[in-house]
């Protein structure tokens, strides 16, 4: 029964991370891009791996989750999609799917911006836990983790190399203040 829960809910919470993006892409479709950051595209594509690991059924015979397991995927996935509706409100029109800015672009710093630079990250690498903890042969777990975790430090690299281009001293300040994508981890 609880298996049946969790899963219910991390399916729930998945559509509502996903959903989290639909008004501001409309937002950002008319946004010109200035400059962009080509190499955060293998970042993409190795977090993308991560995920298919951890979301694809392999797995041994009998296998099974723990109630703790279960129980902790149920507390990670719904802070994880609100986190994500937070982030796409604070950042509007400036989210971008690659690593770019518009010539508008401003250095947001409020909301879940003053927790960490990259709350969307933090989002998915909580549903990513949560999907994990639900789901996940150990194994894959930690393949898929080591993955994501990878992919989002090229694409956390490409994204601070361009804001750190564009608001230089102010983008020092905020970084030197505010952890990237782990709350309280610098």
């Amino acid at each position: 029964m609880l298996q049946a829960i969790a899963l219910a809910e991390l399916f729930l919470c998945w559509i509502a991370w996903a959903l989290a993006f639909v008004s501001v892409r409309k937002q950002a479709a008319g946004q010109k891009k200035v400059v962009r950051a080509p190499g955060s595209w293998w970042g993409i594509a190795l977090a993308a791996v991560g995920f298919y690991c951890v979301l694809a059924p392999f797995h041994p015979a009998g296998f099974h989750k723990s109630p703790l397991s279960l129980i902790a995927s149920m507390l990670l996935a719904p802070p994880s999609a609100a986190l994500a509706w937070a982030a796409t409100r604070h950042l509007g029109k400036q989210w971008r799917y690659e690593a770019a800015l518009s010539a508008d672009h401003d250095l947001i710093q409020t909301g879940p911006y003053a927790l960490v630079r990259h709350p969307i990250y933090a989002s998915m690498l909580g549903m990513l836990l949560a999907a994990g903890c639900c789901l996940t042969w150990w194994p894959m777990f930690l393949l898929g983790l080591a993955l994501f975790l990878t992919g989002t430090e090229i694409r956390i690299h490409a994204e601070e190399r361009l804001l750190a281009d564009r608001f230089q001293a102010a983008y020092t300040a905020y970084r030197a203040r505010v952890p990237a994508y782990i709350p309280y981890l610098r």
